[in-house]
């Protein structure tokens, strides 16, 4: 017996602003994989293909890839032992590596779909959460990926047990797999607890486009986090507590209000720090304002960085050029993005979509 089906997986930005691992945005570049099954085939394991964006850096043995991992511990956390025989997954990605739009948080949702799908299982997406905050322990990349929209997501306290529950494949206790990972390794994981992640759906007015401006290097997520301090002062996180109250509805209402959404997505907890990291950064976040470009609502880091994002009614053109021209003058050249927030998350299609 032979079936085929699609999973199609949005790719997020997190933080906005005041928001630093509570709020996430899905927005319209995606992780597409189509997936067929041949019981008569000969492949025990599955057999992975990858087009587009990073494909020549994404590892191809299943037992070191971040999806098909993902896949393995949803089925074996839920009883079944190995994959289906005659899997293959020709995967075809929009979403750039270390850019700060969620790539890996998108791999590990499309991988808690494919085992959720292979293995019959009928997760719910609120259950399937549970097992993707067992990987990834910041809930704001993967809720909103798996749930779609702008969201506000927490993520409870971990009992010591489960927080060292050694076969569940943590990608960042374990950011890179044993040389020997294969088959047998991490063959028994625990179920991970129920209700580990909550979270809530925020509106957004319709009129508010999102830029994306992505340039040419890299910044990882590990190291984005090693340049943040320890503590904070009471002031910081008062100044980011009150805006981002207010940023959560300012983005709701229409017609929005630049000059309420502008210092509502001001932030001292995460930005001032990896300045360093991102050339440029002062600049932009300094220089280009509703002010200076009508149209523009706000802009902050997407994530670790160092894609900027812009939030704008309109003039997204000259706000794009101006964002570039600056990273230009720093010797970077940049991609741009016209992006729509996208309110299903992540989905699975029966047949081989188009």
């Amino acid at each position: 017996m032979s079936r085929s089906f699609t999973i199609k997986v949005p790719c997020t930005s997190s933080n906005i602003g005041p928001g630093f691992d509570v709020v996430g945005l899905s927005l319209s570049l995606y992780l597409t994989l189509r997936v067929k099954v041949d019981a008569s085939a000969d492949n025990a394991a599955p057999t992975l293909a990858y087009t587009g964006t990073g494909a020549s850096d994404a590892p191809l043995d299943p037992y070191k890839n971040l999806t098909t991992r993902t896949a393995l511990y949803v089925l074996r956390s839920n009883g079944v032992s190995h994959f289906p025989r005659g899997v293959s997954i020709d995967v075809h990605n929009q979403v750039p590596f270390g850019r700060g739009l969620g790539s890996s948080g998108a791999a590990v949702v499309a991988g808690l779909l494919l085992g959720n799908t292979l293995g019959n299982l009928g997760l719910s997406k609120d259950r399937l959460l549970d097992h993707a905050l067992m990987i990834e322990r910041h809930p704001d990349n993967v809720t909103a990926a798996l749930m779609g929209g702008f969201v506000g997501s927490y993520l409870l306290e971990l009992s010591p047990e489960d927080r060292e529950a050694k076969d569940v494949p943590l990608s960042e206790v374990l950011p890179e797999y044993p040389p020997d990972a294969g088959e047998g390794w991490g063959a028994n994981p625990p179920s991970p607890p129920r209700g580990i992640g909550h979270y809530i759906r925020f509106g957004w007015a319709p009129e508010i486009k999102v830029i994306a401006i992505i340039p040419h290097f890299e910044v990882s997520t590990a190291k984005a986090r090693g340049v943040l301090p320890d503590t904070y002062s009471k002031s910081d996180l008062i100044f980011n507590l009150q805006r981002l109250a207010v940023l959560t509805t300012a983005l709701t209402r229409s017609p929005p209000d630049p000059y309420l959404i502008f210092q509502a997505m001001q932030d001292k907890v995460h930005q001032p720090y990896r300045k360093g990291l991102i050339p440029a950064l002062p600049q932009i976040l300094a220089s280009v304002t509703p002010a200076s470009h009508p149209g523009l609502l706000g802009i902050c880091l997407s994530g670790a960085g160092p894609t900027i994002l812009a939030l704008a009614t309109d003039n997204q053109q000259k706000i794009a050029d101006t964002i570039c021209d600056q990273f230009k003058i720093e010797g970077i050249t940049c991609d741009v993005e016209f992006l729509q927030v996208t309110n299903d998350g992540a989905v699975v299609v029966d047949g081989d979509e188009q």
